[in-house]
C-alpha cells in the first residue's frame, strides 16, 4: 500500500476527516518564497509589514485563532466586496491560498535573504 493512502486509511479509522486543509501540499521552495514576499510585501502594504495592522486587520495568530483556514483562504481568493481588501485567485490557486492561511494562524515566516 502506498504510504499516502495507508495514512488516510489509519485517519479515516482513527475517525478523522480527510480535508482539503489536511491534503493542501506545501509548495515548492521557490515558490513558498515568492508567497513568503508577496505576503511581507503587498499584503503587508495594508495588514502592515510586521502584519500587525494597518488600512487591514492583523494577520497574526491570535487575531486569527477563532477563524478557519479554509475561511481565510476564501477571503484571499475572493477578497472582501465593499473593502479594499482585493481577490487574488488570479495570482494565486486554492492550495497556495490554503498554505498562506495554515502559516498565518501559525504564525507567517519572515524572508530569507
Amino acid at each position: 500500500m502506498l504510504p499516502l493512502a495507508a495514512a488516510l486509511l489509519a485517519l479515516a479509522a482513527a475517525g478523522g476527516a480527510v480535508t482539503a486543509h489536511a491534503l493542501a501540499a506545501s509548495p515548492a521552495p521557490e515558490r513558498a518564497q515568492a508567497l513568503i514576499h508577496l505576503v511581507r510585501q503587498d499584503c503587508g502594504s495594508c495588514h502592515g509589514m510586521t502584519l500587525k495592522g494597518g488600512l487591514g486587520k492583523p494577520l497574526l495568530p491570535e487575531n486569527l485563532a477563532d477563524r478557519d483556514a479554509e475561511a481565510l483562504a476564501d477571503i484571499i481568493l475572493d477578497g472582501i466586496p465593499d473593502t479594499p481588501m482585493p481577490p487574488w485567485s488570479g495570482q494565486l490557486n486554492r492550495e497556495e491560498a490554503l498554505w498562506i492561511a495554515r502559516k498565518l494562524k501559525e504564525g507567517f515566516p519572515h524572508e530569507t535573504p
